[in-house]
């Protein structure tokens, strides 16, 4: 499945990305993680993300469009893509904030481009792409900013139903959501297990039977070696 994973930060975008990663490669599968997306990038060294914050705006923009771009073919050409982010987050943060000082993002964001890339995919006629609203209340979205909060911390407590506005809208507006593309998962009061199990029941009706089929594998908890015998797969715990 290949999943792009959109919602307010805090929402638990990163966890149920982390979590499909794990669920993946405990079926001996290959994922492409993209979780980087929000400036400054999470991935880079700490030396880079504190100087990323102070490169010009129009450097900034540069940088995110071409990655925005650029993971287009990324999402067309990798199975089990987990995109967390992308286009959606970068037109609502970057038009909610790009005006204030004190904000990492930058202003102007004015090309308008998200159903563009939008189309780029849906044109490649994937069997499996579905985007996941990862969405939670406002007190929990507090909460988790009081009791975890991230180093470069993009939203503000005051601006939470706002934020959530912004987003619906623009997920409204998507192709994939205009395509039946699209699902809404709400964390709150949820485990991450919890959340993943969800995840998993709601976009059963959007994906390939080869992902069902992994999906139906009785694999153990703990690690294992995948032999064949007699042209038969089978799974040997240890």
């Amino acid at each position: 499945m290949r999943c792009i994973f959109v919602g307010i930060e805090y929402a638990g975008k990163s966890t149920l990305v982390d979590l499909m990663t794990s669920y993946y490669q405990h079926r001996k599968l290959r994922v492409h993680v993209d979780d980087h997306f929000t400036i400054p990038d999470s991935t880079l060294s700490p030396e880079s993300r504190a100087a990323y914050i102070h490169f010009p705006e129009d450097v900034k923009e540069r940088m995110q469009r071409m990655q925005l771009q650029y993971h287009v073919e990324v999402i067309k050409n990798y199975p089990n893509t987990l995109i967390a982010g992308w286009h959606i987050e970068e037109f609502v943060y970057s038009s909610f904030y790009g005006d204030d000082p004190e904000s990492t993002y930058y202003s102007k964001y004015h090309i308008n481009a998200q159903r563009g890339y939008e189309t780029q995919v849906i044109e490649a006629r994937l069997p499996d792409v579905v985007m996941i609203h990862v969405t939670a209340s406002d007190d929990a979205i507090k909460e988790r900013m009081a009791t975890d909060p991230h180093e470069y911390q993009i939203i503000r407590e005051a601006d939470i139903p706002t934020l959530n506005r912004l987003f619906q809208e623009e997920i409204d507006k998507s192709l994939f959501s205009q395509s039946g593309r699209k699902i809404v998962l709400d964390t709150t009061d949820k485990t991450p297990s919890e959340s993943l199990d969800e995840l998993l029941l709601l976009s059963e009706p959007l994906i390939t039977f080869g992902e069902l089929a992994v999906r139906a594998m009785d694999v153990p908890d703990s690690d294992y070696q995948v032999q064949y015998e007699n042209g038969v797969r089978k799974i040997i715990p240890g």
